[in-house]
């Protein structure tokens, strides 16, 4: 049942005193740490063995590419069988995945076995934040507190990116250049595991009869298209900056400096997150994603320019903060234009959309940082941002979703309460 909403104005104390959160969102917090640390770990730890952050933003990208087309199929597999029948093979699978590839970077293995054991890696990630999202909606279905647990849940994936980050950076060059990659994996396993005991707040998988949810893949909702090619673009600020940044750090010779730069970039993406799920918004959240991805593009069109540690870190808290308004609003908008049944899969595909672009990004950044400037690597986020505004502002006539408040029926003439999954 929907908690009940006394308040015109819901906040993050009404929402975190909504009955069970707590049993989801601790675990699942400490399951979704290690994706944070993934792609910086895997970065520092091929770059080591090859001396190449080509070679590193290309193996990470496969990993990135696979989750992307992974992860779809995987909210699919959620919906159908449960949360916890996908998460416990799912994290099993993703440890033994990321300690095979550990093994190959170590031996020096060639790039094509880097690549081969990238793809399950990959693949594998469990897809926790979704996972909490579904969990969410389960708990709130029509409550205006939505809103509020979308940004919620977009401050807490940023606070994760503050500290991986840090800790990547903290394993990858004080103790060993495996280390990260090594505690992403047990972190993933021991995380996942604790996440797929809690039984009680997982969506139930809903059989046949006629509480029977609408059949039909969430691409086939025009704005859930816009929207992913909106994730895509902020998908190439998070890998442009990883790549750039490491190379940055590294060219001034003060690699430890990396993990400092991306957790004030994170930083202003979680600050501002806190206020935009504080704010009642009166403005309509089409035009918001407008806005804040403008602003987004403009910030992120200057960080090549920048030579110096304090500009550099300036530029990245602006971009930070101009991020978490884009995500909020974007998954925001999924309530109004996906059917309840669907919302996992459009979750994850959001989710993919910014794996696939960060996969895009590492790739090209570490090919520009080899070969053209140090700092030619901040061109992806520039682009990739100038593109996916140029779509935006083409297709913001899609995201025209559904009246707000309206539950999907699932037969005709009345109305059935579904479980959110």
């Amino acid at each position: 049942m929907a908690s009940t909403v006394t308040s015109s104005r819901p906040g993050y104390g009404q929402l975190l005193r909504t009955r069970g959160a707590w049993t989801f969102l601790l675990p699942g917090f400490a399951a979704r740490q290690p994706f944070a640390m993934l792609t910086l770990s895997l970065v520092l730890l091929v770059q080591h063995t090859t001396g190449s952050y080509g070679a590193a933003g290309a193996v990470a990208a496969v990993t990135g590419v696979s989750m992307a087309l992974f992860a779809p199929w995987s909210g699919r597999l959620a919906d159908r069988y449960g949360q916890r029948a996908v998460l416990v093979p799912g994290v099993l699978a993703h440890t033994l995945a990321g300690l095979s590839l550990t093994a190959l970077a170590l031996a020096h293995a060639p790039l094509w076995a880097l690549f081969a054991a990238a793809v399950p890696t990959g693949a594998s990630v469990p897809q926790i934040g979704p996972m909490v999202r579904a969990r969410w909606g389960v708990k709130l279905q029509d409550s205006p507190l939505m809103t509020t647990a979308a940004a919620f849940e977009s401050v807490t994936d940023e606070l994760t990116f503050v500290f991986g980050p840090l800790l990547a950076t903290a394993l990858c060059t004080a103790v060993h250049p495996a280390a990260g990659l090594v505690t992403e994996a047990s972190l993933t396993l021991l995380g996942g595991l604790l996440f797929a005991a809690q039984k009680s707040t997982q969506p139930s998988v809903v059989l046949g009869g006629h509480t029977r949810v609408e059949h039909g893949s969430a691409l086939r909702v025009p704005g859930v298209r816009v929207l992913i090619v909106t994730f895509l673009g902020i998908g190439s600020v998070f890998g442009g900056m990883q790549v750039s940044l490491a190379a940055f750090s590294e060219s001034i010779g003060e690699p430890g400096l990396n993990g400092v730069l991306y957790g004030v970039f994170a930083a202003g993406n979680m600050i501002s997150g806190l206020v935009c799920g504080a704010i009642a918004w009166k403005v309509a959240p089409r035009r918001r994603l407008v806005v804040a991805y403008g602003a987004l593009a403009l910030t992120a069109s200057g960080l090549w320019a920048a030579h110096s540690v304090l500009v550099l870190a300036s530029l990245g808290l602006l971009v930070g903060m101009c991020i978490a308004p884009a995500l909020i609003t974007g998954y925001t908008l999924v309530e109004n234009l996906v059917p309840a049944g669907a919302r996992t899969e459009a979750f994850t595909w959001l989710t993919g959309a910014v794996a696939l672009g960060q996969a895009a990004a590492v790739t090209i950044a570490g090919q520009l940082e080899d070969r053209f400037w140090g700092g030619a690597g901040f061109l992806v986020p520039m682009g990739g941002t100038l593109l996916a505004l140029a779509t935006l502002l083409a297709l913001r006539s899609h995201l025209a979703g559904r009246p707000r408040g309206r539950t999907v029926a699932r037969g005709v003439g009345h109305r059935v309460p579904v479980a959110v999954d």
